[in-house]
């Protein structure tokens, strides 16, 4: 049997992080495009950057969509060049995303580049030209503030506006175009209607005259992204456009510039938007509304600072925090601002926000591939089969099973899958992949824990951690110095000050055994905690609880034995000595 070539593309805009919609997509897209290789044919997925938007374009955010796609493992075939290691290998068989060695993602096989749209733009202009020599397309002279009059007073005549090209001759404008007059240049859009053949939503009608003459070229002489798109998917040689179903009413524009520039139409599937479990769209704006409502909040608190005064410690102005207290504008710069100063966590909603987090990398691709796409098939007890890897995906992937309606982005369901992830780790690569996180977040934490530290906290921790960060908050008592945090003062006056004998006369008598234990091993120091519990005819929280706080000051910590052996002898006779001291001075005890 011949299986006909899959050639899929993945197209972001360099315009911020990549938002997990769009991961989404893409691993759709790389997904369909590896099973048609698995079943013998030829399939490629191509990236490709659509930054012709100047204004809000950068290097470093196409970059960054880069890194989180790789260490995602959705690999692409043909685009722009990455190099880096990953976290886990991405095709099963082969060394492709080991660590042993770098990784390069990309290239230019078939000639078919650049994969930057900024750097096409004298391809977009031979088929502009192609355009206006048929007739098809013309130039066209007002200015932005022109056309916004014009639809205002359209508005206001409750009409939607549509461009008038009757008003300039055609002749006339050909003749202003070639003088060198500043112009845009739109497309004579069909005077029938349109038939768009999706393969996830059905056939899909627009009717006659519902398109009108949109812009293909700025005045910039950059292509818009409807024309630039038709383009570039023709001479990439795209066979299926997988995107959001957002992007559906661009298609009818699309396939009328494909029709007049004789090129063929891609197979179309529009997939489901995710949405938040309350039903809103999951946005970027979240964040802003997450710092929104909790700044609200913190000022209607008593003895709260004034709106200027938050100001000031945040370094924004007072006018740029009050528009954005009014909804005037969802600056992420000024949510996170908010964010840092609450200790507030914004919900994560881009690829990048995930990895800060802890998330694995295999577990989001697992809950992505089922935010609208499910393999149909049931475990061995009759229950959804729902845990799978990515090449499970690339087996099994089929357009047939996305569903039309909006997917539910569960957090509390991607954090189990990261859960259960972590858990079925061994001790090593737990404390492996914590390592490769924390070097890129949490860097100054890593670099004072030694290996042994990580060995001895690893198997207490692991079965409890959800994320890789959880592991760096059960750790952080580690690396603080013993006279540099505070105790908790209801810790304090429950477990050192009560009880008969008192925590604080516990603590005095545990000293003994942290002093002379050894070796000073988690075992060893659990039962000399056990042998002195007996001893004083109490249970073991009455001495494992005054130590927990003057270790850590919390009365909570890992298990206590790992706890003493990951701060070795000398810091945790300096812990104890010093909580003695200050709950038995005749303050508070805060140290």
């Amino acid at each position: 049997m011949v299986v006909a070539p899959v050639y899929t593309r993945f197209a972001p805009s360099p315009t911020g992080h990549l938002h997990v919609g769009g991961a989404r997509t893409a691993l759709f897209c790389w997904a369909l495009a590896r099973r048609a290789r698995g079943d013998g044919g030829d399939g490629r997925f191509i990236i490709r950057i659509e930054d012709t938007d100047q204004a809000r374009s950068s290097d470093e955010s196409a970059r960054g969509i880069l890194e989180d796609l790789a260490w995602l493992g959705i690999v692409w075939d043909e685009g722009p060049v990455w190099v880096g290691r990953l976290s886990e290998p991405t095709i099963p068989g082969t060394d492709v995303g080991s660590e042993s060695r770098p990784t390069q993602i990309g290239g230019d096989p078939r000639g078919v580049g650049p994969f930057f749209q900024a750097r096409r733009v004298p391809l977009y202009n031979k088929y502009v030209e192609r355009l206006i020599a048929s007739g098809r397309a013309y130039p066209a002279f007002e200015t932005p503030r022109e056309i916004e009059a014009l639809r205002k007073e359209a508005t206001g005549r409750k009409q939607t506006y549509r461009y008038d090209r009757s008003g300039v001759p055609m002749e006339e404008r050909l003749r202003r175009m070639r003088a060198g007059e500043p112009h845009a240049v739109r497309f004579v859009a069909p005077e029938g209607g349109v038939t768009v053949r999706d393969l996830v939503l059905g056939d899909v009608r627009y009717a006659p005259g519902e398109m009108d003459d949109f812009v293909i070229r700025k005045a910039d002489g950059f292509p818009t992204y409807h024309f630039a798109v038709v383009v570039d998917d023709e001479t990439m040689g795209v066979t299926h456009v997988l995107r959001a179903q957002e992007h559906l009413n661009n298609t009818p524009r699309h396939v009328a510039l494909q029709a007049a520039l004789g090129f063929r139409t891609p197979e179309y599937a529009h997939v489901p938007l995710i949405f938040n479990q309350d039903g809103t769209k999951m946005s970027k704006r979240d964040k802003a509304k997450a710092a929104r409502k909790s700044f609200r909040e913190a000022l209607g608190k008593p003895g709260a600072l004034g709106t200027a005064d938050f100001a000031r410690d945040l370094g924004l102005t007072p006018d740029n925090l009050a528009a954005f207290l009014t909804g005037d504008n969802d600056s992420l710069e000024v949510a996170g601002a908010i964010a840092r100063h609450l200790g507030l966590a914004l919900p994560e909603i881009e690829v990048c926000d995930f990895r800060a987090a802890g998330y694995l990398p295999e577990a989001i691709v697992n809950f992505l591939a089922l935010l609208g796409w499910n393999p149909g098939m049931k475990t061995p007890d009759g229950r959804d089969l729902e845990k799978f890897d990515a090449a499970f995906v690339a087996e099994h992937f089929s357009l047939e099973r996305i569903g039309t309606g909006n997917a539910k982005f569960d957090r509390a369901k991607l954090l189990a899958f990261n859960s259960e992830r972590i858990g079925a780790m061994t001790d090593a690569e737990f404390v492996a992949r914590w390592r490769a996180w924390a070097a890129d977040f949490e860097p100054d934490l890593a670099a004072k824990l030694t290996d042994r530290q990580l060995s001895l906290i690893a198997p207490a921790a692991r079965p409890r951690c959800k994320t890789l960060r959880d592991l760096a908050a059960v750790l952080r008592f580690a690396v603080t110095p013993d006279d540099g945090f505070e105790y908790d003062p209801k810790a304090v006056d429950k477990v050192l000050r009560r009880g008969e004998p008192s925590g604080l006369v516990m603590l005095q008598a545990a000293r003994d055994l942290v002093a002379c234990t050894d070796p000073f091993e988690p075992a060893s120091l659990n039962q000399a905690v056990e042998r002195l519990a007996a001893e004083k005819g109490v249970g073991m929280g009455q001495v494992a609880q005054p130590l927990r706080v003057a270790l850590t000051g919390q009365a909570v910590s890992p298990p206590l034995g790992e706890t003493l052996a990951v701060l070795g002898r000398e810091s945790a006779l300096a812990r104890i000595d010093r909580c003695v001291r200050a709950v038995s001075a005749p303050s508070t005890g805060a140290a």
